[in-house]
Order: structure tokens, then C-alpha cells, then sequence
């Protein structure tokens, strides 16, 4: 990248749109030159904090690293769009993306999934990651009567213990040949799949690009054995 191209403002930022390999935004944040070199050196994101005045790598402290697939700029060199490999939340609330609430919502809750007037239409990609963060906003702000608080104060043998049986009722369901039925139990399986990710702190975007990546390197094979 020439660096050249970039508009710093008068403070030396400029705003940087992070955007994971699904193509859902992230977060938002600033850089400077040298916050902007470090990312592109070392291949991980660096930001410039305007409270603390010094530079910062996301994930340093949590874990929840950036690695950058592409750095592209906007037509004034006034904007970055960062895409990136998203490793657990982006945000400091432990959501997945920054972006997860609904102007005209309560500020406190977090944009729902299951709205009638918003399901349909969304991809597979927003609806997964849209579940993942209600799950993992319970699984930092326990709410009393939640089953999703349940799993996690029970831990990883009782949600694993959750997906074998939601397995085995989804078999069940595909044996009696019953749609309305398999869609129920699968939709439980998957909901308990996402549980489970969240537990290991591995975002469904991680999941979706090993597929991609199996489906662009033709690896596919892998799922198929043979006769």
C-alpha cells in the first residue's frame, strides 16, 4: 500500500471500517501512519487510541486477534476498509460485531434474530452471527432464568452433552421423514453448535471460513469417504 494515498486528518487518523471474511462489519476505529505500518508489518491490526493516546493491538490482552486478509481505501483516501480473520468478539462487550443493535431499540438490549418482519431475506452468514451474539451477551451478562446461562453454568459436559442429544433427536426426526420436525430439532442443534462455540471463544465466522476454505481449495473430498 502507498501510504501516500492516505488523507490523515489534521490529528493524523483515519477511520478504519473493520470487516470480517463473511463480509459483516465489525467495528469501527482509527489509525495513524505508524498504527497503519505496524498492521501491514506485522499482518494483525494495530489502532490508535484517541483516549489513551498511544497505539493498540486488537486482542493483545483478550485473545480476539484480527489476522488481515486486504487493506483497501475509499475514493478520497479518507477511509480504510480492513478485511479481516476474526478471532472470537471484535467488541469489548464480547459480541461478535460493534453493530449489534437496532436504532429504536432499547440501548441496552442487543438486535434480536427471531423477528418475523426480519428473518427471512437475511443470509445464513448474519442470522448465525446474530444468534452467536445473544449467546455470548448471556454468557457475559447473565440474565436470571436464561437457558442460555444454564449451559454455561453447567459447562462444557452439559452442552456437549445437549448436542448428542439434539443429534440424536435430529436422526430421529429424518427417520419418521417429518419436515416441521427436523427443522425443529435441527434449528436445537445448531442453537446448542453455536453454544458450543461461544464456550471456546471461536466465532461462527471461523467456522464458515474453514468451509470456504475447503470448497475454494477443492477440498471438499474430505467429506465425502468412499465406497
Amino acid at each position: 500500500m502507498n501510504l501516500d494515498n492516505i488523507k490523515f486528518d489534521e490529528q493524523g487518523l483515519v477511520p478504519a471500517i473493520i470487516q470480517d471474511d463473511q463480509g459483516q462489519v465489525l467495528m469501527l476505529a482509527y489509525m495513524n501512519k505508524e498504527s497503519l505500518e505496524k498492521t501491514v508489518e506485522t499482518g494483525l491490526t494495530w489502532f490508535y487510541s484517541r483516549s489513551r493516546k498511544g497505539l493498540w493491538q486488537k486482542g493483545e490482552t483478550s485473545g480476539n486477534i484480527q489476522k488481515v486478509k486486504e487493506i483497501s481505501y475509499d475514493c478520497d483516501g479518507d477511509t480504510l476498509l480492513v478485511k479481516v480473520e476474526q478471532t472470537g468478539a471484535a467488541c469489548h462487550t464480547g459480541t461478535y460485531s460493534c453493530f449489534n443493535r437496532n436504532l429504536g431499540e432499547n440501548e441496552s438490549s442487543v438486535a434480536t434474530l427471531f423477528d418475523a418482519n426480519k428473518v427471512y431475506g437475511q443470509s445464513v452468514s448474519t442470522i448465525l452471527h446474530d444468534l452467536y451474539n445473544v449467546i455470548n451477551d448471556r454468557k457475559l451478562h447473565p440474565k436470571e432464568g436464561s437457558y442460555t446461562n444454564f449451559l454455561f453454568e453447567h459447562g462444557q459436559d452439559k452442552i456437549l452433552k445437549k448436542i448428542g442429544e439434539e443429534a440424536a433427536e435430529t436422526i430421529i426426526a429424518s427417520k419418521n421423514m417429518d419436515k416441521e420436525e427436523i427443522l425443529y430439532e435441527m434449528g436445537d442443534l445448531w442453537y446448542h453448535c453455536l453454544v458450543l462455540l461461544a464456550f471456546h471463544n471461536i466465532s461462527p465466522s471461523e467456522l464458515l471460513g474453514e468451509l470456504q476454505n475447503r470448497r475454494s481449495g477443492g477440498a471438499y473430498h474430505q467429506f465425502v469417504k468412499p465406497e
